[in-house]
């Protein structure tokens, strides 16, 4: 049996899940990172850090009933990309999934602001490092 990764590996390796939401219309749903965090005010696709001895999937549907107020089933995830990036002595690996399917009505639980943007939008939103390399696979994929 196949025991999950930790979140933060003696390597110095950060683990992160990512959910672009996508509504009938095409759209993807970002949020905005509050005041007293670090990238306040960036636009972000909603996830977070996966727990010591989580899967991904597990952290993701956990993150996105904590962040949305939504319900998500694993078998509703689907792998899209990652990206890699340096953080100081830390290294971030971001995993998003496509989610098309979802029970409730996304709300700001823990960000500033929501919104539904088509692909193309991503480009003019101020985001976190990690997600820019990710909308233009995240528009092809759309």
């Amino acid at each position: 049996m196949l025991k999950p990764p930790p979140a933060r590996l003696e390597n110095g390796l950060l683990l992160v899940v990512a959910a672009a939401l996508i509504d009938g219309d095409r759209r993807v749903l970002v949020q905005q990172r509050p005041p007293g965090k670090p990238m306040a005010g960036l636009w972000e696709f909603p996830g977070g850090k996966v727990d010591p001895g989580e899967l991904p999937e597990a952290a993701l549907c956990r993150e996105l009933h904590e962040e949305l107020g939504i319900a998500v089933e694993a078998a509703c995830l689907a792998p899209a990309t990652f990206a890699s990036e340096a953080l100081g002595e830390r290294h971030l690996v971001l995993l998003l999934y496509a989610v098309r399917e979802w029970s409730g009505v996304p709300r700001a639980q823990h960000a500033t602001a929501l919104r539904w943007v088509r692909p193309i939008e991503l480009h003019g939103l101020d985001m976190p490092p990690a997600d820019q390399p990710l909308i233009a696979l995240l528009d092809a994929l759309i």
